[in-house]
């Protein structure tokens, strides 16, 4: 289920998502410039292990970031083409609305805290995994929570097997959420692949966060 665009204009260019979304490929055309060995070497440099932010592994020479830090520079990582592409799909489609509410400098930072609590949603039942986290899945998780809370019932054109639909976003965004949570509970912790529970953190993570960003908002302009 992919979604192809909303009925849902913005006043403006969406400039922060355009520039998140260069910034994504921008690295990911890096991570292709490296050789293989390296590129996995810049894998577990810059992606987040729960385990050695947790402090029970570490990383041979140190890594190039903080395990804090890990935690934002994993964002703007990707396995490959698909999760790419996947991720800039749903961000280019729901972030435009999102940034258009809160405004460019707020939903910058948005953007990075759902990505941190995703992170730790996807750490805390693990806190010994030493399996690299990548994508920024978690913070468009957290756009998608707020888009839902925000617009509920706009209009969402999806890309079905062999149909396109149109549905509300909440129905289109419950049933992505519910997969999620499906998927979880089936998964294997401690192997490699895609980190469902950061979805679901960073879903709860937007969907909480986003009433406080817009108060904030008409707070300063108030």
């Amino acid at each position: 289920m992919i979604p192809i665009r909303d009925d849902n204009p913005v006043r403006g260019i969406p400039v922060v998502t355009i520039l998140l979304i260069l910034a994504c490929i921008g690295v990911f055309l890096w991570q292709l410039s490296l050789p293989a060995g390296s590129r996995q070497a810049a894998v577990t440099l810059l992606g987040f292990m729960p385990g050695v932010l947790f402090g029970y592994a570490s990383i041979e020479g140190g890594g190039w970031v903080s395990p804090l830090g890990s935690m934002f520079t994993a964002m703007f990582l990707h396995g490959g083409f698909l999760h790419l592409a996947v991720n800039m799909i749903y961000l280019w489609v729901f972030g435009d609305n999102v940034e258009d509410r809160v405004g460019r400098g707020r939903f910058v930072a948005f953007y990075l805290i759902c990505g941190a609590i995703a992170a730790l949603a996807q750490a805390v039942p693990d806190t010994r995994s030493t399996v690299p986290m990548i994508g920024a899945s978690g913070a468009v998780s957290g756009v998608l929570g707020a888009y839902v809370v925000l617009y509920p019932k706009a209009n969402v054109l999806v890309a079905m097997p062999f149909k396109l639909l149109r549905v509300p976003a909440i129905l289109m965004l419950g049933v992505w959420f519910a997969g999620q949570l499906a998927r979880s509970v089936l998964a294997e912790p401690g192997v490699a692949g895609v980190a469902f529970t950061a979805h679901i953190g960073g879903f709860a993570g937007g969907a909480l966060l986003i009433r406080w960003f817009l108060r904030e908002r008409r707070r300063r302009e108030n």
